[in-house]
């Protein structure tokens, strides 16, 4: 029915476009699908000039997009709002047995029997409105801009941003675990040095008056083995689950974070970009508050995913501390093995001195299965934090410079505000764009703390480095170069221990650099308690300062 040319009839009879041209319109609608209204429009004809063709040929009054306009809460409940921009067609008000609808095309009696049974009611009260002012009116009520996905809606991006929350929540628990886990390897470290000192005091003097000291250090060493283990357990636990998250490129509003189940687990895709998406967000003075409000919640969703992504590298470079512990506690079991092995004369005591370095040897492989994710995610971390400078701050979409300002449209408005009036925030727009400011300056702070949780990792290097240096060069000169074997073994782990130094002061100096650009590091630091009751100058703050600590 939309490609009966009649009802355009008045447009070329009162020459607003030529037959010919029109002719053309219909036939490229034809062709393409495209609403012929949408052609017409695009050719040059005047909105209101096509709206009254159309009321005049249907006999209905018309109604154009309006962003107050609201349907009824109980009227949408009946409907699914994406089958309704394929039919053209939205209910307005159900009252009894009548429904006030917009429809694109009035007189598709089967769409109106369809629209009465969807309703359930008899009459209908019909309005047409052209199909672009139809879908906008449909995706108003999504709460998403022009050509924006069901998945743009500040609802369902809140929900995102919540899950990414409860996930963030998850991997802090995941670190603290780790943490502990840590803890109990450097329990399990002291614990085996108190035991060995037991024991090779009980092998040096044999059993006599040191027997006490012996025993209550064995003894101790023991209690201190056991409850690592048990603080190490949980902590290998988590270490094994996977922490996989997709890696996502920011675009401020032209293209959306998309949650995708499959099966228990959910996953994250970005959607292709959005039509017109960048253009309308370039406009940013000429939209509506609504619409700024929209963009500024995908941009708060694309700040929380950014955070997500840093605080799954932090947790993979906790687990590659982890492995380093590991690889630390497998070394001094190993050299310490080895002392014993090449100080005493073999006899019954061996198979400690074997038990030692094989415990250390699996201990070491444990920890290598730790380390290698934690330092590829280590360089994805480097990779991205590189990349991030160069996205556009929120501030900049908000108060473009008047440098790059092309029209003189898009200059910001003239605040309707008076000399009497107190400080406060723009209202709800107002209250959008400071909590995006509030997010993006949480993203530097999360970036802060990657860059220093890959610092802590460099440290880690540096020390497990030392520790292969330490026992390397410790045997080598202690027991000198009379054997080959153990020489070059010595010599082994001594360029070992000082590539993971120099590994370690590759990861640990870059990070100290950006640390000093920062303010959160160096003297008293505040934390802004948030009150959106009251303007930001009257926020409480909590002040930490290096004397109090």
């Amino acid at each position: 029915m939309k490609r009966v040319p009649e009802k355009y009839a008045e447009l070329a009879a009162e020459q607003i476009i030529s037959p010919e041209l029109l002719n053309q319109i219909i036939q490229e609608s034809i062709r393409t699908n495209a609403p012929i209204e949408d052609l017409l429009l695009a050719a040059g004809v005047p909105r209101h000039e096509l709206l009254k063709a159309l009321t005049g040929f249907y006999h209905l009054p018309f109604l154009e997009y309006d962003e107050g306009l609201l349907a009824s809460s109980d009227v949408l409940a009946l409907v699914d709002l994406e089958q309704l921009k394929k039919e053209l067609w939205f209910p307005l008000l159900r009252e009894g047995d009548e429904a006030h609808v917009i429809v694109s095309h009035p007189n598709d009696r089967k769409l109106c029997e369809h629209i009465k049974n969807r309703l359930r009611v008899g009459n209908l009260h019909l309005l047409v409105a052209l199909p672009s002012d139809l879908i906008r009116l449909i995706e108003n009520h999504q709460d998403v801009n022009p050509h924006f996905p069901p998945a743009a809606g500040r609802t369902p991006l809140a929900r995102l941003r919540t899950w990414l929350a409860d996930h963030r929540n998850l991997l802090a628990q995941h670190r603290t675990s780790l943490a502990k886990g840590r803890t109990g390897l450097a329990f399990v470290r002291t614990g085996v040095s108190f035991i060995s000192i037991g024991l090779v005091l009980l092998r040096i003097f044999g059993v006599g008056y040191l027997i006490i000291l012996e025993a209550a250090l064995v003894a101790l060493g023991l209690a201190m083995t056991v409850d690592g283990i048990r603080w190490y357990l949980p902590a290998r636990k988590v270490g094994h689950e996977c922490l996989r998250y997709p890696v996502t490129e920011h675009t401020f509003g032209t293209t959306i974070l998309e949650v995708k189940t499959d099966n228990e687990r959910p996953g994250f895709v970005r959607t292709p970009p959005i039509q017109n998406a960048e253009q309308l967000r370039g406009r940013w003075n000429r939209l509506s508050p609504i619409m700024k409000r929209r963009f500024l919640a995908i941009d708060r969703t694309d700040l929380a995913d950014e955070r997500t992504i840093l605080a799954t590298y932090r947790t993979a470079m906790a687990r590659a501390r982890t492995g380093l512990a590991f690889a630390r506690t497998g070394i001094a079991s190993i050299g310490l093995g080895t002392a014993l092995l090449r100080q005493f004369a073999t006899g019954p005591w061996t198979i400690l001195d074997g038990f030692l370095i094989c415990l250390g040897i699996a201990v070491i492989f444990e920890g290598v299965l730790w380390y290698i994710p934690g330092r590829q995610a280590g360089k994805e971390c480097h990779r991205t934090l590189q990349e991030t400078p160069n996205h556009h701050p929120i501030w900049d979409f908000m108060f473009q410079p008047f440098h790059s300002q092309v029209s003189v449209d898009d200059l910001p408005p003239i605040l309707a505000i008076k000399g009497t009036y107190g400080p406060g925030i723009w209202g709800t727009t107002g209250l959008a764009l400071e909590r995006t400011l509030i997010a993006e300056r949480r993203n530097v702070k999360s970036r802060l703390r990657t860059i220093m949780a890959r610092s802590r990792t460099g440290l880690a290097f540096i020390r497990t480095g030392t520790s292969v240096f330490s026992v390397g060069m410790g045997l080598l000169v202690y027991f000198g170069l009379a054997n080959p074997f153990w020489t070059v073994f010595n010599v082994v782990l001594v360029l070992i221990g000082t590539l993971f130094i120099a590994d370690g002061y590759y990861w640990h100096l870059p990070a100290m650099r950006i640390k000093k650009q920062f303010p959160y590091c160096f003297g008293d630091m505040e934390i802004v308690l948030p009150d959106y009751g009251k303007p930001s100058p009257g926020w409480k703050k909590v002040v930490f300062s290096h004397e109090d600590l």
